[in-house]
């Protein structure tokens, strides 16, 4: 693999995908914005990303179907879950299910940038972000 970092965000709260993108994006990511979740699966079967964050409970479909979407179609690609109810119970399901890791709102953009670094570390990918040595 080569070029940047590919990453889908998904939140249905606008907000979140515009304060986060730029956050993204100046650490080298290229960053796809989704505000409605079906879109976002239709995008995910079209396209391998590096790193998938989600947000858990969304209208429609939550974000444990998103993650055993991407899990079903990929099993590099890392999933990040976010969500506004930090239930312990909701946390140890997406991690069964294979979720890298779990952030809880409300979170500071560097928390998203520490964990997304985590994921390109596994991924063997951090030479495509800016500003991260080994």
């Amino acid at each position: 693999m080569g070029g940047e970092l590919n990453v889908l965000l998904l939140d249905d709260e606008p907000i979140v995908g515009k304060r986060l993108k730029p956050a993204l994006e100046k650490l080298g990511c290229e960053v796809e914005v989704f505000t409605d979740p079906k879109n976002a699966l239709k995008r995910i079967c079209e396209k391998n990303f590096d790193v998938v964050v989600t947000d858990i409970r969304m209208e429609d479909v939550d974000g444990l179907e998103v993650l055993e979407t991407v899990m079903s179609k990929s099993s590099t690609t890392k999933v990040i879950m976010i969500t506004g109810y930090a239930m312990m119970e909701l946390a140890q399901q997406a991690l069964a299910k294979g979720a890298f890791d779990f952030i809880a709102k409300p979170f500071k953009p560097d928390d998203l940038r520490n964990v997304i670094i985590k994921a390109a570390e596994v991924l063997g990918r951090t030479d495509v972000l800016k500003g991260v040595t080994k």
